[in-house]
């Protein structure tokens, strides 16, 4: 070795410009392929921060990354992101908000079939920029419950019901000076006569031409009979016209939703497909079951173009006897969840990688996409279980604190959280449409996240930057090379996984993300 430096420096005085360097190929691999990580007979079982990639080469910018997937066999997302079908993560307002930036939203089933159709046809109904629930008010409500309602425009529609005959808008503008705030809306609304509106259908441009010609700030949309349907404003259409990467089918947001795999849930499965419902996520911790098998068989069966995610699973037989029932995408991740405790309460479970590796590994040359379910705590992890075979991955806590998630935000030493409960916490078991019996989880908090469109945007550049670290510009790309060997790996000690974070401060503020 010390001969070779030798060499190297006296070729690189000779030609300054250019060394010609006598290296094998051999020599010049670092690390470990994922097959050597992963498929060594005494290979421990892997997650997340016991694995590093090794850097490739730069030469394209990180604009140029794609980071599109498949969820499914048929269903194609701009961004490999979805969200959990937990009660604290996905309903109506998460899976609008996701599906906008071009991920996709799986509602829960802790709750009615009624009430989780309810929140499946709110999403299809959704039109970007148009506001299909607006707050409404009666003829004979007062100005200070248009001041309670805290919107500078509201429409007044008979009786106050939201999709009523519309007969009027009372305006901030105009109303703010009434001193009396006593006196009926109906006494200083803008009449239905003098109200600039649209018919049905509209589009967000007509919507668009019709505000700026008329120079007014709200625009409602009503039926032939004059019902008000939705209400736009200028500021929501400018800052909703716009959104490139949606996952939408047939013009209308796409939305997948959670059925517990037992018998008696055919009937949701039903109700939730007659609902426009794009993709179906059988629910069960263990999905290698006889329940679930037969109820994915059902569903293959009765609807054939709905496609339908089976788990969650962590081996490779269980994956096998998933893709001989029909699976159109598989969920990996048993007892690896944030506020899980089902690998210590059950003695059952894998790490993350590995399972995902293992499954992968089997779903591949089917054409079944995996989905990681269950460990993602940073944009590094959602890297790390692509290039071992996912193609999307399924966030719980780390979208839990989102605006568009359920619940409301209270302060906990000076911080804005929200409430995050495991699907097997006492708090969800509780439930009456819960059949779980057993706690395996734990409740707690998350931290606010700021809004979905903008923290989507967050994930998506710091993970099209860790492509570009790695050298590669697609997520197609980036599970041929693992599989070919050219991305490297590296196990991580203790000291490794140390030295990867912040250390040797004496204090530090980590704010990776700003809301």
């Amino acid at each position: 070795n010390f001969r070779r430096l030798v060499r190297l420096c006296a070729m690189s005085d000779a030609h300054p410009a250019a060394m010609d360097i006598d290296v094998s190929e051999e020599e010049l691999k670092d690390g470990f392929s994922v097959v050597e990580v992963f498929s060594t007979a005494a290979a421990p079982s892997i997650t997340f921060d016991d694995l590093i990639m090794l850097p490739g080469q730069i030469s394209f910018g990180c604009e140029e990354v794609d980071l599109s997937t498949q969820l499914t066999k048929r269903i194609r997302l701009s961004l490999p992101f979805c969200s959990s079908p937990m009660s604290s993560v996905t309903e109506h307002e998460m899976a609008i908000a996701l599906a906008l930036a071009g991920g996709i939203g799986f509602l829960h089933c802790h709750c009615t079939i009624e009430e989780q159709v309810g929140m499946a046809r709110r999403v299809k109904a959704y039109e970007n920029g148009f506001i299909a629930e607006p707050a409404v008010l009666s003829p004979e409500d007062t100005l200070a419950q248009a001041d309670e309602k805290g919107f500078a425009g509201i429409p007044v529609t008979e009786g106050g019901t939201q999709h009523g005959k519309l007969l009027g808008m009372v305006l901030k503008d105009s109303s703010e000076l009434e001193a009396d705030r006593t006196l009926a809306v109906k006494d200083v609304m803008v009449g239905f006569d003098e109200l600039v509106k649209a018919k049905h259908p509209c589009t967000l441009e007509e919507a668009y031409e019709i505000l700026k010609s008329a120079r007014i700030k709200y625009l409602p949309i009503i039926d032939d009979n004059g019902n008000l349907l939705a209400l736009t404003t200028r500021s929501d259409l400018l800052k909703n016209r716009e959104f490139p990467h949606a996952t939408k089918s047939n013009g209308k947001l796409m939305v997948g939703a959670a059925v517990p795999a037992r018998q008696s849930e055919q009937a949701r499965l039903d109700a939730l497909v007659e609902a426009g419902v794009d993709v179906i996520v059988l629910d069960e911790r263990n999905g290698d079951s006889a329940a679930q098998l037969e109820l994915l068989r059902y569903a293959k069966s009765k609807f054939p173009d709905v496609d339908v995610i089976a788990g969650n699973v962590a081996t490779s037989t269980q994956t096998q006897r998933l893709l001989e029932a029909g699976a159109d995408g598989i969920r990996v991740g048993m007892g690896v969840g944030s506020a899980s405790l089902g690998q210590q309460v059950k003695a059952t479970g894998r790490a993350q990688l590995s399972a995902v590796y293992k499954c992968h590994s089997i779903a591949q040359p089917h054409g079944v996409p995996v989905i990681a379910d269950g460990g993602i705590s940073s944009t590094g992890a959602v890297t790390k279980a692509l290039t071992v075979g996912a193609s999307v991955v399924m966030m719980g806590s780390m979208l839990a604190g989102v605006d568009e998630s359920p619940g409301e935000f209270f302060f906990h030493d000076g911080k804005r959280m929200k409430h995050f409960h495991a699907l097997t916490s006492r708090e969800v078991l509780d439930h009456p449409e819960v059949f779980e019996s057993l706690q395996a989880g734990v409740s707690g908090a998350v931290a606010e996240r700021g809004s979905m469109a903008t923290f989507a945007a967050y994930l998506a550049q710091s993970v099209k930057h860790g492509f570009q670290d790695v050298g590669v510009q697609s997520i197609p790309q980036l599970h041929a090379e693992t599989r070919e060997g050219k991305v490297r790996f590296e196990l991580r000690s203790r000291s490794a996984q140390r030295e990867g974070g912040v250390h040797h401060l004496f204090g530090y503020t980590k704010t990776l993300f700003r809301s």
